[in-house]
């Protein structure tokens, strides 16, 4: 659900935060107020294109922030994060922030990580869905529609199923195209892939002895110089009689004459005899490395033509020697897949004739499935439109064939009749944004149970709409909260009266600026606003507004 909502420097919004609560929150407000600025923000931040001309005058830049509690997400946030590079929600928070400026500088953020414009649109689409006069309604997809039906009729199953055989059927298409091809690229891609595979072979490989090889060859390429240090060495230790153990010798048998005269100076003696013994065991390790140290002139050369191989198949096949092994084991087996060609496109034929069946069978079922499960659900859209004032009107689900998808064999096309004799149209061909928003709250109704968008936005709801049509968009609207958060913004107080958390947009000028805000409303003051909304402050106002909200419970 949608938590948090801040606002900066949007239009008549100077600096504002509206926290947002479950179920259903109704924005009501006399016109002008600035009703529409809440939705033009949430569009925002949901990838709309930014209108640099709604930054509030006299500054620089806008911003807008959405934080969404992700804890109950249904669909797949998760991981479309981690295939964007996006740093994941911390607590079951997901934070999208849109800023631009009037210079033309235009960022976007997700949960503080950079992020393109596109990404952005991407993943608000699986977060809220708008209803009215916008350009964010999933329900208007082909796609969506089709999904929604699946749903509807629980019939996800069969359609992974018929999806994840379309996946086999491409899978063993590719690999059937990279065996059909003409005798003389057949012949290149065999020599190729030889003399790959035996380059590779042949080498005798193991991972990680780069690394082994490189240090040897450093070790004996500088040799020389390694038994020149260590000899120095071995001559500064005892090499002649200024040598560091000959002076300790003299400085022992000084530290002896001591101790007899001073039996307090023994110590001196003891870490004589301690330093006496490192040094002693310092000149035999450096000895035997003496002795390990290879001038051998035919030991370098292999080394360095070892290692000149060694380079020369990374800079061919990869960056490492596990992927060079790597790749000459798949070199191998693409040599052998080619060498048997006839074979192995005997058995990718047979594997396709399969699938074939499998696919015509699978897709039938999966279309007749579809349409049992169509009346069923246009009927129960119909039924709620009529609720919703359209007495004599249609939903209508068209089903065609159409070249075979992940999705199926089918196009599907939601289709409204608003009156009698007039032929049904597609949804989006509807003009009317009132016809539209209530068309989709009688599909929200039907299918708040199986629609993973967890932020429905209705904004006109009330267009052309009024007496007992006004209380059953109230209604709908109270369903549809019970699955789904609901933002509402409505000027009808039976919409209203239904809201589990009711805000006020009202517009006031301070300092010679106008500005607009908005504020969680009391239930005396949800009074006072329904009293408004139903045309006047009077008491008999006042007591129609209170048996609203007494009905509403």
């Amino acid at each position: 659900m949608l938590t948090t909502l801040r606002i900066k420097n949007l239009a008549l919004v100077a600096d504002l935060t509206l926290e947002l609560r479950p179920g259903c929150n109704v924005i009501t407000g006399e016109t002008g107020a600035g009703k529409s600025i809440i939705i033009g923000a949430l569009n925002l931040v949901l990838g709309e294109r930014a209108d640099r001309t709604l930054i509030r005058a006299g500054s620089d830049s806008c911003a807008v922030e959405a934080v969404f509690d992700t804890a109950k997400l249904r669909g797949p946030l998760a991981s479309l994060l981690d295939d964007h590079g996006l740093e994941p929600c911390e607590e079951n928070q997901l934070v999208l922030k849109r800023v631009f400026t009037a210079a033309g500088a235009n960022r976007q953020f997700i949960n503080g990580s950079p992020t393109t414009l596109a990404t952005l649109a991407a993943i608000g689409e699986g977060l809220v869905d708008m209803h009215g006069p916008h350009d964010h309604q999933s329900l208007l997809h082909p796609a969506k529609q089709l999904a929604i039906l699946d749903a509807f009729g629980g019939l996800q199953s069969h359609a992974a199923a018929f999806a994840e055989l379309v996946r086999s059927r491409a899978a063993v298409e590719r690999e059937k195209a990279t065996l059909i091809v003409d005798e003389q690229t057949y012949a290149q891609q065999l020599d190729l892939l030889r003399h790959q595979a035996h380059e590779i072979s042949t080498a005798k490989l193991l991972p990680g002895e780069d690394a082994e090889v490189e240090a040897e060859h450093h070790r004996a390429s500088n040799a020389a110089r390694l038994l020149e240090l260590s000899q120095a060495g071995l001559g500064a230790l005892d090499g002649d009689d200024t040598s560091l153990l000959n002076q300790l010798g003299a400085l022992g048998r000084t530290l002896q004459e001591l101790q007899r005269v001073d039996s307090a100076a023994s110590p001196f003696a003891e870490a004589h005899g301690q330093i006496t013994a490192s040094l002693r065991e310092l000149q035999s390790d450096l000895s035997r490395y003496a002795d390990r140290v290879d001038l051998d002139p035919a030991r370098l050369a292999q080394l360095e033509e070892r290692l000149n191989l060694l380079h020369s198949l990374r800079r061919k096949y990869g960056a490492s020697l596990a992927e060079v092994i790597a790749f000459g084991s798949t070199a191998t087996a693409r040599l052998q897949s080619l060498e048997q060609r006839d074979a192995e496109l005997a058995r990718l034929n047979d594997a396709l004739a399969k699938l074939d069946i499998e696919l015509a069978r699978a897709g039938r079922d999966l279309t007749a499935a579809r349409r049992k499960v169509i009346p069923k659900l246009a009927k129960a859209a119909t039924r709620q439109l009529q609720d919703l004032g359209f007495q004599q009107s249609e939903l209508g689900i068209a089903l065609a064939p159409a070249v075979p998808t992940a999705t199926g064999c089918d196009a599907v096309e939601f289709q409204f009749a608003p009156n009698p004799g007039e032929p049904a149209r597609p949804l989006r061909a509807i003009a009317s944004s009132g016809e539209m928003a209530r068309v989709m709250l009688a599909l929200k109704t039907v299918l708040a149970a199986e629609d993973e968008i967890p932020v429905l936005v209705f904004d006109e709801v009330d267009a052309n709409v009024g007496g007992e049509t006004a209380n059953a968009v109230g209604e709908k609207m109270r369903q549809i909260a019970r699955a789904r958060q609901v933002l509402c913004i409505t000027h009808l107080a039976p919409v209203a009266a239904v809201a589990d958390t009711h805000f006020v947009v009202t517009k006031q000028v301070r300092d010679g600026r106008t500005l607009s805000d908005i504020q969680p409303l009391t239930r005396p003051q949800r009074v006072d606003e329904l009293a408004r909304m139903l045309g006047g402050q009077g008491e008999a106002a006042h007591r129609h507004a209170d048996a609203l909200l007494a009905d509403s419970r």
